[in-house]
């Protein structure tokens, strides 16, 4: 993975195979979203790389290997140093997003302070699994 001056990026994109449904109340929607996407971000601010695959959406694991995912994740994080701080910049509910199938959906932005980088966006895509259960399927930081 290359990394360029300023801008540093890794993103999971998944393909959803079959279910979706409508999108509840966004309140409730986006409480339980955020549950799940705090539980991974914590696996990954700890460095629980394997362990924040495992916590993944099933398309997150079948688009990437578990040891693809701990090489990827640790040669963009680690660098950026231990978290300071995050803070939520916006969720959007949808059930539609760009090159995946419809589903339930919440796109979280964070802004981010990392001990070596001081503004950093992370972009967090959790998504309702046909077991009503959410898990993260995208990560994105730049």
């Amino acid at each position: 993975m290359r990394r360029r001056a300023g801008r540093l990026s890794l993103f999971v994109l998944f393909a959803i195979v079959g279910g979706s449904g409508s999108v509840r109340g966004q309140e409730s929607t986006t409480t339980a979203a955020q549950s799940a996407v705090d539980a991974w971000l914590s696996l990954v601010d700890g460095g629980s790389y394997a362990e924040s695959w495992d916590a993944a959406a099933t398309p997150f694991r079948n688009a990437i290997t578990r040891e693809k995912w701990e090489g990827a994740v640790r040669t963009v994080r680690e660098p950026l140093g231990q978290l300071k701080s995050r803070r939520i910049r916006s969720t959007k509910s949808t059930t539609s997003l760009p090159g995946v199938p419809d589903g339930e959906y919440v796109v979280f932005q964070f802004d981010t302070t990392l001990a070596h980088k001081a503004a950093a966006v992370e972009t967090v895509t959790a998504v309702r699994e046909k077991d009503g259960t959410w898990h993260v399927g995208g990560y994105f930081i730049k």
